[in-house]
């Protein structure tokens, strides 16, 4: 790996840590963050909930773009609050960007998890230098005994997850280490060319997954990752869910677009990785790990501090791809 600024794991937590509920995007209602809440006081940690998370703009946001912001800062900002759970996504991420300068990333690591458009402040925190979960949110995690759910919560509390998946016919053996990142590749192809998308000097193993979209649309969003110049940073892809593509091209499948787009490379690919809207297995972004692609199997080992367990995900992929 490229030498450059290390990417902080933040500290694993401890029973009785504070645990904040944002919503940097949409608005959830305040019963559903109360559920998750609960859930979260099962783990044996204590929620807090920000204080604008039960406001409404424009009939589709929590609050202001300066209100989810401040709660995102005041989560951030306080030491005792350990890690912070995004309520949802959806849309709205992306108004915070120039809102949260690095340092306040920086200056208090911590872990953030969330997913789709919670994308954006992912790569936020990973540009700052610090390690984020793309992970369940808490509309996801209300009572449930999930898989994703369950290795979320090992992370927080030290367990560090190897994953190893079934072959895939768009697969392309090899091995490849870099820092992981990743998330929905319409967020990503928004802020590629940023200083959010891939911090400079590190090899990246780059993920992504996309829903609603039209298979044409991911093939313009999909070349313009590749038009970028520092597209030779990325030493390995990692395919997960597509859900509910429109099909409006002449292939079979998003896999067989993208993996004959790149034909010209040599980097490994796995495709079928059951990360997306519907399974949102644990990816620990900004952490160093390797992929090893073979004929039988691909495995994603996470080479971060702690405790490694191995988490066979082939029944979850059977089960989202069939």
């Amino acid at each position: 790996m490229s030498q450059g600024k290390k990417i902080v794991q933040p500290s694993f937590l401890q029973a009785g840590d504070k645990v904040a509920l944002v919503s940097p995007a949409y608005w959830i209602p305040q019963e559903a963050i109360q559920a998750a809440a609960d859930t979260i006081r099962k783990w044996g940690l204590e929620p807090v909930i920000g204080p604008h998370t039960n406001n409404m703009n424009v009939n589709a946001y929590a609050g202001t773009a300066d209100e989810r912001a401040a709660d995102l800062l005041w989560a951030l900002n306080d030491d005792s609050i350990k890690a912070i759970v995004c309520t949802r996504g959806g849309y709205g991420s992306i108004h915070l960007l120039q809102r949260i300068d690095a340092e306040s990333y920086a200056s208090h690591p911590k872990w953030l998890i969330g997913h789709g458009d919670i994308t954006f402040l992912l790569h936020s925190t990973v540009s700052a230098g610090v390690m984020g979960i793309h992970g369940p949110m808490a509309f996801q995690i209300v009572d449930r005994q999930d898989l994703s759910t369950n290795i979320a919560r090992d992370i927080l509390f030290g367990t560090i997850p190897q994953y190893e998946v079934h072959s895939h016919r768009n697969n392309r053996c090899g091995h490849a280490e870099g820092i992981l990142i990743g998330g929905n590749l319409s967020s990503i192809s928004a802020i590629a060319g940023t200083p959010y998308f891939i911090p400079p000097t590190k090899d990246v193993i780059l993920f992504f997954e996309d829903e609603e979209e039209s298979l044409h649309n991911i093939d313009r969003l999909f070349y313009r990752l590749r038009l970028l110049s520092n597209f030779p940073q990325i030493k390995g892809i990692i395919f997960g869910m597509f859900n509910s593509i429109k099909f409006d091209m002449e292939f079979n499948s998003v896999e067989d677009m993208l993996t004959a787009h790149l034909a010209d490379s040599n980097i490994p690919i796995c495709c079928g990785f059951p990360v997306g809207s519907n399974s949102s297995i644990p990816m620990m972004e900004g952490a160093q790990c390797s992929l090893d692609v073979t004929p039988e199997k691909a495995v994603l080992t996470f080479l971060a501090e702690g405790e490694r367990k191995l988490y066979n995900l082939a029944e979850v992929s059977q089960q989202l791809f069939r």
